[in-house]
């Protein structure tokens, strides 16, 4: 089978937008692909360095995956910061990567855009970490030589730099390495966050995954509505509530909610609809997740199991390379 690796960074509270439009995604290529699992709880340096926050981070997003169907057994699940080697092939990637190919890279030009407005320094609150994260990024994929990387539209950037680290590698030394492709999910749902705009931490307008029950109502109850009155059609097509409900509900459910919209349904007994699909989604994941959470030694096992078979892989595929670049 074709093999396929996904990343999570450990860095604040997952929510519906990262599970619908990432995570469920990738747990879908384990029944044809061979696929690979990992934190990236080095990448998390760039922002932040308090270690109990980034342990806890870093466990939660474990039991996460596990809470949402991955299987250990049938997929490797590792974290970023076990395999060496991934450090190791980054400085070998650093120095040939030309400094323009970072300067063109998302994230950074975002902060200096930001910097101009704000008439500060063009480089302030930029470390070398974030400068120089798609190339870490790079080895995390090389080295793992995987066939595909499923990722949104707005990271194909960071795939194209890895095939371009890949290729100079390439040209340079004269050594085979795979070059992945970008698994684009064209038909993944774009959740629509409490205030409408795509949900997003960075808006602060997310719902976690797992609330607790009344939790979830609350948020839920926090949605931007239009202000029609009930008994007043409504337009499902441009409702954030009915685009929340379309992804948890059965098409049965789908289409008597939306003759209720046009009956005029107000939105308090819609945003009830919303929360009882939603609910019913999460709850079997809400327990599994605290579940894992209070088992942070099987967590901490299955992790050194996946670094164990990564690495098996990993050490021999890094050591060619060494050799055949002169530090061998």
């Amino acid at each position: 089978m074709k093999r396929s690796l996904t990343g999570i960074k450990p860095t604040g509270e997952i929510h519906l937008g990262n599970y619908i439009g990432a995570i469920k995604p990738a747990l879908d290529l384990t029944k044809n692909h061979d696929a690979y699992y990992f934190v990236a709880n080095g990448h998390a340096l760039t922002q932040a360095h308090q270690k109990k926050s980034l342990e806890m981070s870093t466990n939660g997003v474990v039991a996460t995956w596990l809470a949402l169907g991955l299987d250990p057994n049938k997929s490797v699940l590792y974290r970023q910061s076990s395999i060496p080697e991934i450090f190791e092939l980054s400085w070998v990637l650093a120095t040939l990567s030309p400094k323009g190919l970072m300067n063109r890279a998302h994230a950074y030009k975002a902060i200096v855009d930001e910097n101009k407005r704000a008439e500060r320094d063009l480089d302030s609150g930029v470390n070398m970490g974030l400068y120089t994260y798609p190339i870490l990024m790079a080895a995390d994929i090389l080295l793992l030589q995987p066939d595909l990387v499923p990722v949104g539209r707005d990271q194909i950037q960071h795939i194209e730099m890895a095939r371009e680290l890949g290729l100079a590698m390439k040209r340079k030394h004269g050594m085979s390495i795979r070059l992945p492709d970008a698994s684009i999910m064209e038909d993944v749902a774009v959740l629509p966050g409490l205030d409408g705009r795509k949900m997003s931490k960075s808006y602060g307008n997310t719902i976690p995954i797992f609330l607790e029950k009344e939790e979830l109502k609350k948020r839920i109850n926090k949605i931007k509505t239009d202000s029609l009155l009930p008994h007043e059609p409504k337009e499902s097509a441009t409702s954030n509530v009915f685009q929340l409900y379309q992804v948890f509900a059965t098409a049965d459910e789908v289409n008597a909610m939306k003759e209720a919209f046009q009956k005029g349904i107000s939105w308090g007994e819609a945003k009830a609809e919303l929360f009882t699909v939603m609910n019913r989604t999460l709850e079997e994941p809400r327990e599994s997740y605290k579940e894992w959470m209070s088992k942070p030694k099987e967590m901490k096992r299955l992790l050194q199991e996946g670094a164990e078979r990564v690495r098996n892989e990993a050490t021999p595929f890094l050591q060619n390379i060494k050799n055949e670049i002169g530090l061998g």
